[in-house]
């Protein structure tokens, strides 16, 4: 039996899965209603529309590729190619989401901007990185395997 963390953490990758694609399909609906508070998205409806449905793709995306990993996990073999290939795909897209958000600084810019570039440079460098690390564990492991 898998221990309470486990479980609740893809129990919530799952929900942030569907609710991440409603989302996504809601969001001009979301930026017209929040335009009756906010002016800035009242008169930019169709340019933040496009911007936060390109970004929630992407989310999307990272969270398939989040949920396919944790598969290996529940199934005690992390190990495998799958993930460094799941780690390179959420590197590019968090880059993606990056780049999507800098052109929201040509409408709009605030310091909360800033910090989402940062953090998907950050988590792209990371995933990228991490790809390598356990692109070397599976070499270990086969080696490790083959010694056997």
């Amino acid at each position: 039996m898998k221990d309470k963390l486990t479980l609740f953490t893809k129990g919530l990758l799952d929900f942030m899965f569907f609710a991440g694609i409603a989302t996504t399909l809601l969001v001009p609906f979301i930026i017209r209603f929040y335009g009756k508070y906010n002016t800035y998205f009242a008169e930019n409806v169709l340019e933040l529309s496009l911007i936060f449905i390109l970004s929630g793709i992407f989310a999307v995306l990272i969270i398939y590729e989040l949920r396919k990993m944790f598969r290996t996990v529940l199934a005690d073999d992390c190990f495998v190619s799958e993930n460094v290939v799941s780690l390179r795909k959420m590197g590019t897209y968090s880059f993606f989401i990056a780049v999507i958000t800098c052109c929201r600084m040509f409408l709009y810019l605030t310091p909360a901007v800033l910090v989402v570039i940062l953090v998907f440079v950050i988590a792209g460098l990371f995933s990228k990185v991490l790809a390598g690390v356990f692109e070397k564990a599976i070499n270990y492991k086969e080696e490790n395997d083959l010694t056997i």
